[in-house]
């Protein structure tokens, strides 16, 4: 489907969006440069945790699409922010990779594993979760810590399949605790589309969210007032765009749908 619609500001899914694992997805590269051309500003989102936003832009630069970090935002970034904003000082126990941790340790939060020392439990993507991690986040959230989480992405899309994502992460400490988690900041969190907003200096019905995820993607644009855009290059089937309460205003089989005339 062809958008003839042009908007002042796009923001872009990466991971079943722009690009497959280290692959660029059919179309990524021409469309992001017809719409720099265009003069609109572009920004790439990402729920996963696993790289900064430095890492991503030097990603995305190396498949061909020139990108400053500026113009990521991811959910560690946008958790590190909340974090900052709503428990500052407070010391952290994060069941997350060494990426996360290192951005929270580089924004001034102290680390323990002591239940008793912990005021906020963080859950995020983790491939390295063992029953060692499970019980100091068990102790911590029965001794009054407060529990958050960067996304609630029950998988990551990969060339092969997909990875369990913090959904499973999150799903254990609460089958645990029978705590549920309190906030969740990536996608489709307003904490996450504020932050976005904020990026692009534009007002949301100037923008359009464009990705393959129906319940994160479509579900944030939407709530936040923006047009959305599904591709189905990523975890959105036609079946499972059928059965789906949540509809895009456009579906779009490849990127370069966008800008076709």
């Amino acid at each position: 489907m062809a958008i003839k619609r042009r908007f002042s500001g796009y923001v872009f899914d990466l991971d079943g969006t722009i690009y497959l694992g280290d692959a660029l997805l059919p179309g990524a590269r021409s469309t992001v440069e017809t719409l720099r051309r265009a003069g609109a500003r572009v920004v790439f989102l990402s729920n996963n945790p696993l790289h900064s936003r430095s890492d991503y832009a030097a990603k995305l630069s190396r498949l061909g699409i020139p990108t400053t970090p500026d113009a990521v935002v991811n959910s560690s970034w946008v958790m590190n922010r909340w974090l900052t904003c709503e428990m500052p000082g407070a010391t952290l126990f994060v069941v997350g990779e060494p990426p996360l941790i290192a951005e929270l340790r580089e924004a001034g939060f102290d680390f323990s594993e002591q239940a008793g020392e912990i005021d906020v439990v963080v859950a995020s993507f983790d491939r390295t979760f063992d029953y060692h991690k499970l019980q100091v986040a068990f102790d911590a959230i029965r001794a009054g810590a407060r529990f958050v989480a960067t996304n609630a992405d029950r998988y990551c899309p990969t060339p092969g399949g997909g990875l369990p994502d913090a959904a499973a992460v999150i799903g254990a400490i609460e089958g645990c605790t029978g705590v549920p988690v309190e906030v969740v900041v990536g996608k489709p969190s307003p904490i996450t589309a504020r932050e976005i907003l904020a990026r692009l200096a534009l007002p949301a019905a100037e923008c359009l969210m464009i990705g393959d995820r129906l319940e994160t993607d479509v579900r944030m644009g939407q709530e936040a007032g923006m047009s959305t855009a599904v591709v189905l290059t990523g975890v959105t089937t036609l079946d499972l765009l059928a059965i789906s309460e949540v509809q895009p205003e456009f579906v779009l089989n490849r990127l370069d749908e966008l800008t076709a005339c």
